[in-house]
């Protein structure tokens, strides 16, 4: 049995802000103990989606371990040895007993932790057995969460292309968007699947959401909107196709699925109390136990700007903030408030590049040109500006949208906004007293 200061169990870029944090703060040798199910140190997790399947340039290891994305160094497994931190790669936690500070490895080697437990074990992802698809286990069905994973996905691209080249993306969300153009890019016919009306209608207004169904269409990406994936065929073990609700059969001899996650929290089920799919937290992220803490996609804390409502936020920005904010409140809890979280979401696909800050709630008002990929929205609700979107704008405009839901300001005339657009959120981040 071994025994540290803090644990943090999970390998997820969480880890390596955690790390990076409890070193600034003077966190001496041989007191933090990372454990990860993967078999390298913290990476930066987006861009296995944005760019490791890009066929131009492509995003490799070491090139993307944390803390590069934040703007950091980057923490290869070097750096944790020194700095002293113990990271034990390829272990699984099988169980968890937090009134006796003991965590299990799947090898039967036992750790304890003297002060903290920081829990940042994320999501996987939701796979068609779950959810009752027939032929799931066919060669040339793929998901896609970890390096692993993306390694595999690359080696399909090259099988689909040597059968037939045809791939099929089921769901819509932001990995299936990303991983449907990166298969796209690498020459194959590319098909989506998904049970909405079109790409983007769950954070977009239609008139919004139409310009990325429109823009993929044009690549020569397929949508089968509307539709839901029965069941998977094949024969000798090997994926031919799809068969759709409506009787359609889609061939494809490769299949990325990105219907969804389920978040890593059953090992603390009946030890701490939760909340919207995952562990409880307060603003400092400490969950129902005092030597635990929560943070990452498995932290489900309040939401303060918005009256302080419970909620998840799986998001790239959301899992590097949070881990530092724990260990800020951890290390120096006086001088720490409580977590003061703005919802963001990005993406990149082909040549497309958006923003969005705040909330997707109440009016949508649309400015820009759609025909020039350069447009937003403002978010109106309750006659207060709540979410702002720009799709295609530089760090600087991006930083005015920002500023924007920071504020909430009261709304002007929807026209105004329309006729202002972008000068409106520029005006706003310069003179910030005088136009909110």
């Amino acid at each position: 049995m071994r025994s540290f200061r803090f644990v943090l169990l999970g390998g997820g870029l969480s880890s390596g802000y955690a790390a990076r944090e409890f070193v600034k703060r003077g966190l001496g040798p041989g007191q933090l103990c990372i454990v990860t199910a993967e078999d390298v140190v913290a990476y930066e997790r987006p861009a296995l989606s944005k760019g490791y399947l890009n066929p131009v340039n492509a995003a490799r290891l070491p090139g993307f371990h944390t803390c590069v994305g934040g703007g950091g160094p980057r923490q290869e497994p070097a750096w944790y040895a020194e700095h002293g931190v113990e990271y034990l790669t390829g272990a699984t936690v099988t169980s968890v007993d937090i009134s006796s500070r003991r965590l299990v490895l799947d090898n039967g080697e036992e750790l304890t932790y003297t002060d903290k437990l920081i829990v940042a074990t994320g999501a996987r992802p939701a796979r068609l057995e779950e959810v009752g698809i027939p032929g799931w286990d066919l060669k040339g069905v793929y998901y896609l969460r970890d390096i692993k994973d993306a390694v595999e996905i690359q080696a399909g691209i090259a099988e689909c292309k040597a059968r037939d080249g045809n791939a099929l993306v089921i769901g819509a969300g932001y990995i299936a968007i990303e991983v449907a153009a990166g298969l796209c890019a690498n020459g194959l016919h590319t098909t989506m699947v998904f049970p909405g009306g079109m790409l983007m209608d769950r954070m977009l207004p239609p008139e919004a959401a139409c310009f990325y169904e429109n823009y993929y269409e044009r690549k020569g990406i397929e949508m089968c909107w509307g539709q839901r994936v029965t069941r998977l065929l094949g024969s000798d073990g090997l994926l031919e196709g799809v068969e759709l609700d409506d009787g359609r059969v889609v061939e494809a001899s490769m299949v990325l699925a990105g219907i969804g996650a389920r978040i890593n929290k059953e090992l603390f089920v009946g030890q701490l109390d939760m909340s919207q799919g995952g562990i409880e937290v307060n603003g400092k992220f400490r969950t129902s136990h005092p030597d635990v803490y929560a943070v990452g996609d498995v932290a489900a804390f309040p939401l303060l700007r918005y009256g302080g409502y419970i909620q998840r936020q799986e998001h790239v920005t959301n899992a590097r903030a949070s881990a530092i904010h724990a260990v800020a409140a951890i290390m120096d809890p006086e001088n720490t408030g409580d977590y003061d979280y703005l919802p963001f979401y990005y993406s990149r696909f082909f040549s497309l590049s958006w923003q969005f800050f705040g909330l997707n709630r109440g009016r949508g008002i649309m400015f820009g040109d759609q025909d020039m990929e350069k447009f937003g929205l403002y978010f109106v609700e309750e006659g207060r500006i709540v979410g702002a979107f720009l799709e295609g704008g530089s760090a600087e405009e991006f930083g005015w949208m920002k500023a924007v839901a920071l504020q909430r300001p009261v709304a002007p005339h929807a026209d105004d906004l329309v006729i202002k657009g972008l000068k409106y959120a520029q005006e706003l981040a310069t003179k910030p007293s005088e136009a909110s």
